[in-house]
């Protein structure tokens, strides 16, 4: 998901045994982290460019995660380095993948 800065972002529970929360590293410097209770709504606003990664704690090694772009993702090489764990590995690959392809078609 591409956003701008200032925007913010609401992660809807559809069930209680999920929630939305930063994975540690991957937000850009200074960013702020957000960790959503398990079965509630969280609202969270991104101030700082760059790329954020969300999971679902309960799923993360199933590959419940999200990317979040902010403007210019320029922590990209240090979002990438995060050490991702299962299927997450694998989303993430895709996503970030994705991303580097949108870069060089919009050059």
């Amino acid at each position: 998901m591409k956003v701008a800065p200032g925007d913010t972002v609401k992660f809807v529970s559809i069930d209680k045994g999920h929630n939305a929360e930063s994975i540690k590293g991957m937000p850009p410097e200074g960013a702020a982290i957000f960790v959503g209770k398990n079965g509630e709504d969280i609202a969270v606003k991104f101030d700082k460019e760059g790329v954020y990664g969300v999971k679902c704690l309960p799923h993360y090694g199933m590959g419940m995660v999200a990317m979040i772009v902010v403007g210019t993702p320029s922590n990209l090489d240090q979002a990438k380095a995060v050490p991702q764990i299962g299927k997450a590995k694998q989303v993430f690959a895709t996503l970030f993948d994705k991303l580097e392809a949108n870069k060089t078609a919009s050059k």
